[in-house]
C-alpha cells in the first residue's frame, strides 16, 4: 500500500514537480506531441521589459547571490546593482538582457521579445561581439571572451557555414533546450522568422514541425545529448514558471 501511495503521488506531481501541467499531451508522438505542447505552453503571462531585470533576481541568481552569467566566467555582477544595463568598453563592466535567440529574426515582435526563457542575463561587451549571429562552433579567430569562454569565428560545425558564436560547453544543452523551446512555443509564427543577415547563415527551415535546417537541428540535438540538464535549468525552469506561468518541456 505505502508503494502504491508513493507512485500515485509522483505520477500526480509530475516531472520536477510540475503537477498534472502536461497532462493534455499524454499518449501523442510525434508532430502531433509537439502541437499539443504548443497548445500548453505557448499561453503565459508576458513580462514587461523592464520588468526582466527584477525578474533575474530569482531567475538567475547563483548561489552566492551574484548574476549567472552565461557568456562570461569572469563576472560578479550585484544583481540590480550599478552595472544593471550600464555602459561598457571592457568585459566585466555591466551586464543587459540577451535575446539568445536574436530579437531580429523575429523582427522584435511580442511575445517573443520579452519571454524570460530565451531572455537571459549577460555580460554586455560580449553580447556585444555576440550581435546576431546564429550559434554554431568555432575556432575563436574572431573573438574569444576571457579563458575562451566564449568564441566567435567561422562555422566549423559540418553543413554550417556563416560567422557562428559559440557558447561554452558548460551550457550548451542548455542553449539548445531554449532554442526547443522556442521552436515548440512559437510553432505557429515561426516558419516567418529568419537569421539570413550580413555574415550569417540561415538556421530556419519554415517548417514548423522540424524549423531548423539539418546542420543547426544535429548540432542543437548533440548540444543536449552531451550537457544533459542541469539543477540550474530546473531551478530556472520552476522560477520563470513562476512568473510567466508556463514551463520548458
Amino acid at each position: 500500500l505505502w508503494l502504491l501511495l508513493f507512485v500515485v503521488t509522483a505520477a500526480a506531481q509530475g516531472p520536477n514537480n510540475s503537477g498534472t501541467y502536461y497532462k493534455n499531451a499524454n499518449g501523442y508522438k510525434g508532430r502531433a506531441l509537439k502541437s499539443r505542447l504548443y497548445a500548453i505552453i505557448n499561453p503565459h503571462t508576458a513580462l514587461s521589459y523592464d520588468a526582466l531585470w527584477d525578474a533575474y533576481k530569482t531567475t538567475d541568481r547563483r548561489a552566492d547571490g551574484k548574476l549567472w552569467d552565461m557568456y562570461s566566467d569572469i563576472t560578479n555582477f550585484v544583481i540590480g546593482g550599478s552595472a544593471q544595463g550600464a555602459s561598457y568598453k571592457n568585459e566585466g563592466d555591466s551586464y543587459n538582457r540577451e535575446h539568445s535567440l536574436p530579437k531580429s529574426w523575429f523582427r522584435g515582435r511580442s511575445p517573443m521579445y520579452t519571454d524570460l526563457f530565451h531572455l537571459i542575463p549577460a555580460d554586455g561587451y560580449v553580447n556585444n561581439r555576440r550581435s546576431n549571429y546564429p550559434f554554431g562552433e568555432n575556432k575563436g579567430e574572431g573573438y574569444k571572451s576571457a579563458n575562451g569562454f566564449s568564441k566567435l569565428g567561422s562555422c566549423t560545425t559540418e553543413g554550417g557555414s556563416g560567422t557562428v558564436f559559440e557558447p561554452n560547453d558548460e551550457y550548451k544543452g542548455d542553449f539548445a533546450r531554449i532554442y526547443f523551446y522556442m521552436a515548440t512555443a512559437y510553432e505557429a509564427t515561426i516558419t516567418s522568422w529568419s537569421s539570413a543577415g550580413s555574415g550569417s547563415a540561415e538556421i530556419f527551415s519554415k517548417d514548423e514541425y522540424k524549423p531548423f535546417v539539418d546542420w543547426q537541428m544535429n548540432m542543437l540535438l548533440r548540444w543536449a545529448k552531451e550537457d544533459p540538464v542541469s539543477q540550474k535549468e530546473i531551478d530556472r525552469n520552476n522560477a520563470v514558471y513562476a512568473l510567466q506561468g508556463n514551463r520548458n518541456p
